[in-house]
């Protein structure tokens, strides 16, 4: 959030891959039937206050949260941004929040992450500690089927990640923060690189707090470590629309045992977690590609447009064509 951005580029890599919280699901299921519904009147910003723009893929920034908040009154009303992805640390202090109309007020510290398009707000308590990360969201997926889960994971929907009792990994957050933040105001030879391998740092340690929540009941482990692979497997082959069978089959278990691991960590079916990837790309598509909808429908695997157009329609209650128009519109509007 600032008026300046630097270039983050393609290759970020990572060996984490991360086993989501069954005690978040709640929270993600209303955040994510939120985001499903077309939003109007809502603010979009590049940054907050600043004019929105189409942001490059290779897009980066961090500032204080005190920079931009203090401005305010310590408050940042209502408003979403299209193609950048954000994460809140907040160190010391306190935070009350909306994210996607759904309100909280999460112990300090903790992470709180902002995936693109997710209209958000925030009041702090005055004097606040923290930074925020803002990044675009599209090149996060580049970098091989490991990094693309764990950021799918991540960022699948708004989430808070609780750091309480991690002094270890506050630590080392904060100096990965603090090496960005360096780097993107001194602009020394090879800062970009610098930049990137700090980014992946922030979210490998995330990804580790985050899969910490899991381990914390042992006997959940080898459904959560199931659920990890399989998380993996699909982020690498939702496209090519296979059964949870095939799936299944993949990961050497069976239909059932691979569907109880994924309703465990999630609260989802197996059928259901391909179904939302497969969408939620789909939603990515139709808004950022200007291509007729036939050719995208075929980009995502489907033989025949016909069947996308059934798939979409009954998943949104729209068809690409008015769920395509219905984004134009709003963005005019904005």
């Amino acid at each position: 959030m600032g008026d300046n951005f630097c270039t983050f580029p393609a290759s970020m890599a990572s060996g984490t891959q991360i086993e989501m919280c069954a005690a978040t699901n709640e929270y993600r299921e209303k955040s994510r039937r939120s985001r499903a519904a077309p939003r109007r009147s809502v603010p979009v910003f590049s940054l907050y206050g600043e004019a929105s723009a189409a942001p490059d893929d290779t897009f980066v920034h961090i500032e204080a949260i005190a920079d931009r908040s203090a401005r305010y009154d310590w408050e940042i009303d209502r408003h979403a941004h299209h193609g950048l992805a954000q994460v809140l640390m907040v160190f010391a202090g306190g935070v009350t929040m909306r994210l996607d109309d759904v309100a909280s007020a999460p112990a300090v510290p903790c992470a709180v992450l902002v995936p693109a398009g997710t209209v958000h707000a925030f009041r702090f308590a005055p004097g606040t500690v923290g930074r925020v990360l803002t990044f675009a969201e599209a090149r996060l997926g580049i970098g091989g089927a490991e990094r693309a889960a764990l950021v799918a994971a991540l960022f699948e929907a708004p989430a808070v990640v609780d750091l309480t009792g991690t002094a270890v990994a506050t630590d080392r957050l904060k100096r990965h923060l603090a090496d960005i933040d360096a780097e993107f105001h001194e602009r020394g030879p090879g800062w970009t690189t610098a930049i990137e391998a700090s980014v992946v740092g922030v979210l490998v340690w995330l990804a580790r707090c985050h899969a910490s929540m899991r381990r914390a009941d042992t006997a959940a482990r080898p459904e959560a470590d199931l659920h990890g692979r399989f998380r993996a497997l699909v982020e690498a082959r939702f496209h090519e629309h296979l059964a949870v069978g095939d799936y299944a089959a993949a990961l050497g278990v069976g239909e059932s045992r691979l569907d109880r691991a994924v309703r465990l960590v999630t609260g989802r079916s197996a059928f259901e977690v391909i179904q939302e990837r497969l969408l939620l790309e789909a939603r990515r598509k139709l808004v950022h590609i200007a291509a007729p909808v036939s050719k995208l429908a075929y980009e995502l695997g489907f033989d025949d447009p016909a069947y996308f157009w059934r798939f979409f329609r009954r998943r949104t209650g729209m068809t690409p064509a008015e769920f395509r128009r219905a984004q134009r519109a709003r963005a005019d509007a904005e």
